[in-house]
């Protein structure tokens, strides 16, 4: 029960729903998601930390960089079957839809913010 219950909550949120459907999209680093949801940058780690306890993402390392993507298949199968669903719905949500052609345009902040940390090291 307790796995189920952590699921529904992590997606009572809108804006949950939104970075899990972002995700579907391309993985993304927390400067990113922010960036589209507007969001600071507190609020969107907790959203995170909130879906990554309910299975609903994963993370890794990439040098200073934590990147999120969906969750692999993994041991709550709670998480698998609305992740699963989720793909199907809200296609039609103009708001969802208008953050995820802003995507493209995010890809620069991780590089620019890569480039200046690997410029502050030299």
């Amino acid at each position: 029960m307790k796995q189920f219950i952590r699921v529904m909550k992590a997606l009572s949120d809108p804006n949950r729903v939104r970075v899990l459907k972002l995700l579907q999209q391309q993985e993304l680093c927390v400067c990113q998601i922010q960036h589209v949801l507007e969001l600071a940058q507190s609020t969107v780690s907790k959203h995170m930390k909130l879906l990554e306890d309910a299975g609903l993402v994963d993370r890794e390392r990439q040098g200073t960089w934590i990147i999120y993507s969906l969750s692999a298949e993994g041991s709550n199968g709670y998480a698998q079957t609305m992740l699963a669903n989720l793909r199907n719905w809200l296609k039609d949500d103009a708001q969802l839809n208008r953050m995820i052609r802003m995507l493209p345009e995010t890809a620069s902040l991780r590089d620019c913010e890569t480039s200046s940390i690997n410029n502050d090291k030299k």
